[in-house]
């Protein structure tokens, strides 16, 4: 089983399993999921958008068609930082 790990500033850092992170995800769209998951991808790659889609999975192409659909929603989105 794959585990994800979650940084939360007063617990410091954790592994979780995906069966002990869907229960935090509840109530949650999978739209609203699967956005904070780019933007969270995106700042862990420093904005880069080719290294952050092969993490996502999602060719280059994908992950830009939804940065401009976030930008365009007034979504603040990571930008590029060397």
């Amino acid at each position: 089983m794959t585990t994800v790990h979650v940084a939360a500033p007063e617990q410091g850092a954790q592994f979780l399993a995906p069966n002990q992170i869907v229960p935090l995800l509840i109530g949650a769209t999978v739209g609203e999921v699967e956005r904070e998951l780019v933007l969270q991808t995106l700042a862990r790659c420093d904005g880069n958008r080719t290294r952050a889609s092969r993490v996502l999975g999602l060719s280059v192409r994908t992950l830009r068609n939804k940065i401009r659909l976030y930008a365009a929603s007034g979504i603040e989105v990571p930008a590029y930082h060397d």
